[in-house]
């Protein structure tokens, strides 16, 4: 929408350049980009000015919804949207189950406090009744968007809303069309109509990568504790669960995720989590044997989760987090540490 960035610098700067052979394509490839020519900074105030003039002129008189999650690039959108058409937004918080410990109050609490107009949504049962059976990735993930966007289009129709605004950032829609994984809040890029459940889709943010979503939220005067949150991923912890997505697994990964956050706080890092394996492994617990769960701990380094380093972490912290996931969640006897970057892995395990 309104920016072009320096893709071809872009590429050549970022880590994945030197892991990927310089064929005949990528040349041409960058050579096409080129044509654009350097881009001058990011203006954020001028982004903004332009935003909220398109957002009323695609909305006009209709009502939208804005499915906020809680995240930084949700709540921004939701922020954004908000600025734009007043009281013709209600906020929506979809609570699926898979979130953290506490976030479904905090982000509540949130928009409340901003002044919009807010829709609970407990659709916990719904969610989990989606995943039964499914242990694939790829499966799961567009079970997850259907069921998301199927409740969404439920909400829609009893507020009488024409558009939905959603939180899609630049990394969101490159994964997506390449098939690296399909993100759930991405639909019109891939040839899904949104209008098959029922409303349009409002994207603001499609073009910005993520350190540009958070000069938005600095400048909309969004708290430090939204602008700079950690990338959470739309499906949750859904992701975290490898194999099938119950309650009681999700609430395994969630207190692991709770003692993993809290013992990287002061890293200053991209992106720290823990991921609930679903093979199994011997250990011993009160003199026993215990065939139990094995959980594996991921901290990130990224600008833009396009490309990640994984974090050289003191022994001492990483000791410190399997003590306390092997102590404090019974079921799990084994801990271990991912080293990889990205690429050859993604961020997330699924």
């Amino acid at each position: 929408m309104l920016f072009i960035y320096n893709f071809s610098d872009f590429f050549q700067r970022s880590p994945l350049m030197t892991k990927l052979k310089r064929g005949k394509k990528l040349r041409l490839a960058l050579k096409n980009l080129r044509f654009w020519g350097k881009v001058q900074v990011f203006d954020v105030k001028k982004f903004i000015e332009n935003s909220l003039i398109e957002i009323q002129k695609i909305v006009g008189d209709q009502k939208v919804i804005s499915a906020c999650s809680g995240g930084v690039d949700s709540t921004t959108t939701t922020a954004l949207v908000h600025k734009a058409v007043d009281d013709k937004l209600v906020a929506v918080f979809i609570d699926d189950g898979l979130r953290r410990e506490g976030e479904p109050e905090f982000v509540v609490k949130t928009l409340k406090s901003m002044n919009i107009r807010t829709k609970y949504i407990d659709a916990k049962d719904e969610f989990f009744a989606t995943f039964k059976g499914k242990t694939d990735a790829e499966e799961k993930r567009k079970a997850f968007r259907d069921k998301f966007y199927k409740t969404l289009g439920k909400a829609a129709e009893e507020e009488q809303i024409g558009f939905i605004a959603q939180g899609t950032i630049k990394a969101d829609v490159i994964e997506t069309v390449k098939g690296i994984k399909s993100q759930h809040n991405v639909l019109e890029q891939i040839g899904i109509n949104p209008e098959i459940y029922g409303y349009r889709i409002l994207e603001p943010l499609k073009e910005l990568f993520k350190p540009d979503v958070r000069k938005v939220a600095r400048e909309l005067g969004l708290s430090e504790e939204i602008s700079e949150r950690m990338p959470f991923p739309g499906p949750a912890l859904s992701l975290r669960v490898l194999g099938e997505v119950t309650p009681d697994r999700v609430a395994i990964v969630r207190k692991a995720t709770e003692i993993v956050e809290e013992e990287t706080k002061n890293l200053n890092t991209f992106q720290n989590f823990a991921v609930l394996h679903n093979d199994k492994a011997t250990g011993i617990k009160n003199g026993e044997r215990v065939y139990g769960n094995i959980m594996t701990v991921r901290i990130v380094d990224s600008t833009d989760a396009v490309t990640a380093k994984a974090r050289q972490v003191s022994y001492n912290v990483l000791r410190h987090i399997s003590e306390r996931i092997t102590e404090e969640i019974p079921s799990v006897v084994r801990c271990l540490y991912d080293l990889t970057d990205k690429p050859p892995s993604t961020i997330e395990f699924e």
